[in-house]
């Protein structure tokens, strides 16, 4: 009987264990999908300037610069190229560049083996189309940066990321109207996983949107 008991027991424990896990994924998944244009506003904001000190006169508080000029002549000779005519000499400067921006990373899905969005991301992908057309940024040059997991060979996962950003930069453009310059599409491929103690987690499959140029910097030509 005590064995028996036992078994029971350890069965009800472990029952219990494993829905506690799938209600946690659940709610995690959940958190990754449901980002809002909110969020993404707040993500992508320039870094509010630093106050003056005590005794200099205090004006209207602006932006801190968010570029150099050296960064807004790189900024301006990759406007408007497509992702395929980037050097990797170049996506390197990008990636460089965009640590010290405002970014975020989304977790938006594709069909398999496609560049398609999946129906479950269009909610994401649109609130980012509502953020990056609003007043508060609307005019900036954004990165568009996707990524893949280590599956598959490092030249199709190239391949593929370019044409996922690309996917996301045609849709910003056609429902939003968002200016095509403004959208800097790059590719990494699995180069830059997030995660690379996983390298087939799902965190490595991503998109992520980087503020590289306020509206003042970004309109200059």
């Amino acid at each position: 009987m005590s064995k028996i008991s036992g078994r029971q027991n350890l069965t009800a424990i472990l029952s219990i264990v494993t829905i506690g896990a799938t209600l946690s994924f659940g709610m995690a998944a959940a958190a990754a999908e449901d980002v809002t244009e909110d969020q993404i506003l707040r993500a992508l904001a320039p870094a509010a300037k630093k106050p003056l000190t005590r005794g200099l006169s205090v004006g209207p508080q602006q932006a801190e610069p968010v570029i150099s000029a050296e960064e807004g002549r790189f900024v301006q000779k990759i406007r408007g190229r497509p992702s395929r005519s980037l050097s990797a000499t170049e996506r390197e400067e990008i990636a460089v560049l965009a640590k010290d921006k405002p970014n975020i990373d989304l977790e938006i899905t594709f069909d398999y083996n496609s560049a398609e969005i999946s129906a479950k991301s269009l909610a994401s992908v649109q609130a980012l189309g509502k953020a990056l057309s609003s007043s508060d940024l609307k005019g900036s040059t954004f990165i568009v940066a996707g990524h893949t997991d280590a599956a598959g060979s490092e030249g199709y996962n190239q391949d593929l990321s370019e044409r996922r950003a690309d996917s996301i930069k045609r849709y910003l453009t056609d429902k939003f109207g968002i200016a095509g310059a403004d959208l800097v599409t790059v590719g990494y491929g699995e180069s830059k996983l997030k995660d690379p103690s996983q390298p087939l987690a799902e965190a490595n499959r991503r998109v992520q949107v980087v503020n590289m140029a306020n509206k003042t910097t970004a309109s200059r030509q």
